[in-house]
């Protein structure tokens, strides 16, 4: 606003309401410069605490003494952080675990000369009293040796005589998954367990073998990889039965390059149930490759499914009839990195801390049943969850939304309901790690294999890395697990339930 002497009014009252509202739009200037400034600030610290600071989550809370609050928390905020020191656990010292007794031993005695036998001090003869023993592992390559078959042919004689034309016969070729292919099950499983469970790429592979003389082409292997997803899909179907007949599942999605896509970004989806500890309960793992990251996606492959659903914030989901349940692990990354790297107490960490005495509640029942979770929940987890929310309320109004922290209130506040359905049912988790960690093997070896070339790869991918997660979930050998499965369907293609992990007799 330009001001000049012709413009200025006469009356002293109306010039100085004129200054006022010129000052009062100055201040208002002022502070949304210094928002922009506060807020490009922020996005630069956080920028550089997750490029260089540790990328641990780990946070007070769940019962550590804070330190001097800062003045820009009220009394409210002071008594929230209060709590009680922990006793800390001792760590235990590590020990060296034994050898598996099952692996063959080869002794080796290393014994005195017989001049050496004698004493140092009267030469008499020296007689064994005891002796000492240590072990030690030695590692033997892995070697591929060849099957060679033999099928002998029977004809008569009797018919060869008088010159009739008699039928040879001879033993059925016994079944293999790839038919006139020089691979075993045995083989084939070892190729998948070295891409899908350890992340080794084809062209190392084609590496590895050549250094044994075995000349064997990625783009065989790859031809391979395809006919062996082929041969596990009705398996891949049948485990997928079972999981939407779960009342919890676990949901996420990951990005993935597939070259010769319609998009320039596809994705792997993932839906899994269970706990990720082997053993307990029913463990399934399955990714569904798409070229899209639409919510149609997850309502094709759900199929109507109506049990609970643990999310992130992802809205795709919403177009389910899956009754959805949100992440507290969500909401507490939002909080972690508002906090960034200041490390005085402040306003984040009344959040943190509240989430912090959430967590420790469930760390206490983790081995309840889902009655006393339940029970305890109630009783518990209730009154903080309650306190939470009254807490992100109070604040939204005071804290800028283009904030780090009014971001971190506002996610909160929008998954807020989806989150406290936790505490209607037992059987419910507080996040989504479960899911978390079931797709970060799939993470890991992308970034050594990269990409897909093509769509129908991608869809193979994702039905072989469904069965080496299944069954590290229910702990079973994957390399065994798959060979069997493999064998299996290529000698009974219709009986599927032998094949389910927990039928499976474990080793």
């Amino acid at each position: 606003m330009k001001l000049d002497a012709h413009s200025l009014p006469d009356d002293p009252e109306q010039l100085k309401r004129m200054l006022l509202e010129l000052q009062q739009r100055m201040d208002e200037e002022l502070a949304k410069k210094d928002a922009q400034i506060h807020e490009l600030l922020q996005a630069y610290n956080a920028k550089l605490a997750k490029e260089y600071a540790k990328k641990s989550e780990k946070m007070p809370g769940a019962g550590e003494v804070f330190n001097e609050a800062e003045e820009t928390l009220d009394e409210h905020d002071k008594a929230l952080l209060t709590t009680s020191p922990t006793v800390k656990k001792e760590k235990a010292k590590p020990k060296r675990c034994p050898l598996p007794a099952q692996l063959p031993r080869v002794e080796v005695i290393i014994d005195l000369d017989e001049g050496e036998k004698v004493c140092d001090c009267c030469e008499s003869a020296l007689h064994k009293m005891s002796e000492s023993s240590s072990e030690a592992l030695e590692f033997v390559p892995a070697h591929i040796k060849v099957i060679k078959t033999i099928r002998p042919k029977y004809t008569c004689r009797h018919c060869e005589k008088e010159g009739i034309d008699c039928v040879v016969k001879s033993a059925p070729m016994p079944a293999v998954p790839i038919p006139k292919s020089i691979a075993t099950a045995s083989l084939l499983s070892q190729i998948i367990t070295c891409k899908y469970q350890f992340g080794l790429p084809l062209y190392r592979q084609e590496t590895m073998l050549g250094d044994i003389g075995i000349e064997l082409s990625r783009q065989t292997m790859s031809s391979w990889m395809l006919r062996c997803a082929q041969l596990l899909s009705p398996l891949y179907q049948r485990l997928k039965e079972v999981l939407l007949s779960q009342a919890v599942i676990h949901a996420d999605e990951t990005p993935l390059n597939v070259i010769n896509a319609d998009k320039a970004t596809s994705y792997m989806w993932l839906y899994c149930c269970g706990d990720d500890k082997p053993g307990k309960g029913t463990n399934i793992v399955l990714f569904d490759y798409h070229n899209s990251r639409a919510g149609q996606c997850a309502v094709d492959f759900l199929d109507g499914y109506q049990g609970y659903l643990h999310v992130d914030g992802y809205k795709a989901y919403e177009q389910t009839q899956a009754t959805l349940v949100a992440c507290l692990a969500h909401m507490r990354r939002k909080f972690i990195e508002a906090k960034g790297n200041n490390k005085k107490t402040g306003k984040a960490d009344v959040a943190l801390n509240l989430i912090g005495k959430l967590y420790g509640i469930e760390q206490a029942i983790k081995d309840k049943s889902a009655t006393e979770k339940y029970t305890v929940r109630q009783q518990k987890a209730k009154p903080i969850v309650d306190e939470l929310y009254q807490w992100l309320l109070k604040h939204k109004e005071k804290i800028p939304p283009k904030m780090a922290l009014g971001k971190a209130i506002n996610y909160a506040i929008n998954q807020f309901e989806k989150f406290r359905r936790y505490l209607e049912d037992g059987r419910l988790k507080i996040d989504n790690n479960r899911a978390e960690r079931a797709i970060k093997p799939f993470v890991i070896g992308r970034k050594n294999w990269l990409f897909s070339n093509t769509s129908n790869g991608a869809h193979a991918s994702g039905i072989l890395y469904s069965l080496v997660e299944t069954a590290k979930a229910n702990d079973l050998v994957v390399h065994d697990y798959i060979s069997t499965c493999l064998q299996h369907l290529a000698e009974q293609p219709g009986n599927i339930e032998p094949l389910l992990p927990w039928n499976i007799k474990k080793s």
